[in-house]
This record gives C-alpha cells, sequence and structure tokens, in this order.
C-alpha cells in the first residue's frame, strides 16, 4: 500500500473548484470553518512535476474506474490547462462497496508543489466524500443539478429565454458579496448575450431578515413589471444596501428601488406581504437547500456550481468550458 500525505485544504473546493475562495467570498449559512494553516511559499517555476508510477497492488477495488475518476476530475479541473494529475490509487476499504482514491495534483508550471489529494467513493457511484463533505460523482456530477434547475428556477432573468446554457444565480440582497458579485454578473449578461441568466432569490433569514422582505418585495415586482423592472430594482437595492440595516430603513430603500423600477411602492408592498408571495421566497430557499447551496452567492452553471465572486477571467473560463463540455456554443 503507498502512504501519501494529503494537503492541507478543502477537497470540495479542490474538486469543485480547484480554488478555496469559493468558501473565503461567500455568505455561509453555517459557521464558517476554523482558518486553515497557511500553506508554504511557492517554489520557483520550474519543469512539470513527475510523478511516480501507480503501482498495480494499489488498485485492489474494482469500482470506480480508473477512467471514471479521470472523467471526473476532467469535468471538474479541464477548464485550467495548467492543472495536471495522476489517479494512484484505487483502493479497497473494510467497508462493501466504498473505496479510496488517492490522486496527485501538480501545475505543469512547476510553481506550486504537488500534492496528494484522496476521497472515498459510496456505494451508490454517484457520490464521494472528500475532506467533511459529499460531493457528486461521475463522469457527469452536474447533470442532476442542471435538471432539477430546467424545472425548478423560476426567478427572472436575463438574455436569452433558451435554456442551453443557464447560470442561475442564488443571492441574498443584505449580503455583501452578493453585492459586490453584481459587477461580475453584469459583465456576463455582456458576454454570454446567447446565456439564460436567472436570479434565484436565496435570503439567509438567520442573518438577514430584511432580505426576506427584499425578496418578496423582488417577487412582486416581476409579477407586476417583468425582468427588466426586477433588475432596476435589484440594481436600486444593492446600490442602497446599507439602508437594509434597520427595518425602518429597509422600508425606505426598497420603495426607492421599487420607484426606480417605475412601480407603485404601495402596491408592492402590498402584494408582498401576501401568503403566495412569501410561499415562492421560501421555495426558492428550500430549492437552494436541497441543491445543497450553503453560501451566497453561488453561481449555478448548468448545474456546475461556483461563487459568482471568482476573479472574471475565471469565471468566464469555467462558463466556456462548461458550455463546450455541454456541446452549447456560449
Amino acid at each position: 500500500m503507498i502512504r501519501l500525505s494529503v494537503r492541507c485544504a478543502s477537497a470540495l473546493a479542490l474538486l469543485v473548484l480547484s480554488a478555496s475562495v469559493f468558501q473565503a467570498a461567500a455568505q455561509q449559512q453555517v459557521p464558517v470553518a476554523p482558518a486553515q494553516e497557511p500553506s508554504a511559499p511557492a517554489p520557483a517555476a520550474s519543469a512539470a512535476p513527475q510523478f511516480p508510477k501507480p503501482d498495480p497492488a494499489n488498485f485492489s477495488a474494482s469500482v470506480p474506474s480508473k477512467e471514471t475518476v479521470n472523467d471526473f476530475l476532467q469535468t471538474s479541473w479541464g477548464y485550467d490547462d495548467t492543472r495536471m494529475w495522476q489517479v494512484q490509487a484505487i483502493l479497497k476499504t473494510p467497508v462493501e462497496g466504498i473505496s479510496k482514491v488517492v490522486v496527485y495534483v501538480g501545475d505543469k508550471s512547476g510553481k506550486q508543489k504537488p500534492f496528494a489529494l484522496q476521497f472515498f467513493t459510496l456505494p451508490d457511484g454517484k457520490h464521494i466524500i472528500a475532506d467533511t463533505d459529499i460531493v457528486t460523482f461521475g463522469a457527469h456530477p452536474f447533470a442532476d443539478v442542471h435538471a432539477t434547475l430546467l424545472q425548478r428556477a423560476d426567478g427572472p432573468y436575463r438574455n436569452s429565454s433558451s435554456k442551453d446554457l443557464e447560470l442561475v444565480e442564488f443571492a441574498d440582497f443584505q449580503c455583501p458579496h452578493c453585492k459586490e458579485a453584481q459587477a461580475n454578473m453584469d459583465k456576463l449578461v455582456v458576454d454570454f448575450p446567447k446565456a439564460r441568466i436567472v436570479f434565484q432569490n436565496s435570503p439567509i433569514a438567520s442573518l438577514h431578515p430584511e432580505a426576506v422582505i427584499a425578496a418578496a418585495y423582488g417577487v412582486c415586482v416581476t409579477k407586476q413589471g417583468g425582468s427588466t423592472a426586477f433588475f432596476q430594482y435589484a440594481a436600486a437595492v444593492f446600490d442602497g444596501q446599507d439602508g437594509l440595516a434597520t427595518p425602518d430603513g429597509a422600508t425606505l430603500t426598497l420603495n426607492s428601488a421599487v420607484t426606480k423600477a417605475g412601480l407603485d411602492p404601495a402596491k408592492i408592498a402590498a402584494c408582498a406581504a401576501t401568503p403566495p408571495v412569501q410561499a415562492q421566497v421560501d421555495a426558492s430557499v428550500k430549492l437552494a437547500a436541497e441543491l445543497g447551496i450553503s453560501s451566497v452567492p453561488t453561481l449555478v452553471i448548468n448545474g456546475r456550481q461556483v461563487s459568482a465572486t471568482l476573479p472574471y477571467g475565471t469565471l468566464k473560463q469555467i462558463i466556456e468550458f462548461q458550455a463546450k463540455e455541454d456541446g452549447v456554443t456560449p
């Protein structure tokens, strides 16, 4: 058996995003994990790392296959052409149906020190345990989330009515990181005119009680003025986000935003107080929870979850890659 040390980093972030900034730049619905110990300084640029040849004795499990693991990593990491990896082991464990997978990961430029990543595949063949998280696994790990959102993402949208490339932003009007993400979202509207870019309410009531009211207002603005009015309203709410700190300030901020969207604040307030609108906001929050979205802002790209506050170049690169994976012209 091989013995490998695992780099002190979030396996989930590595597998899903290849970037720890996902958790760092998001508003959490759960307490933030303790800070990770600092990594060592990156070495000077050198040649790409040479991984040791895998030992056949370390492939004692029949599932998953090496091909399935590689397909999963290609889907997860393929957008980054500097990343390289090698499946080093797929081992049986004492628990029937659970296999331990070990992967060596490196950087083709040699600037980053190679490390070993391990995770456990579960008996259903569709999930893995990575660090403390359960992550969807397989050659098409985002398909189920994509299918769910095609049916249930019902928020206002910009650009195309086609759902071939659907970008669903889960956001909270009172979340500072969500406000920050709007610059990225506005750029995406320009750069991806063929995408359907949806805003899905995900207020975190325990942290931001006024965000729930702002979400209800947004639902009513959409009902009475359509998507165009909603995004005018949303921009005004984010611009005046500091006003949501108190109930009285929220009333003034939301009424002002409604007026900027060309609608009547009194009518929107009356609409927002109705049970069906409150139920619609609750349903959107429930949808986020069912998809495992525990932080905002999260952008879901044809089922693939990333932080909407990633550096714009990286975000655009991931979208283009996912579109290509799905056979879509972005």
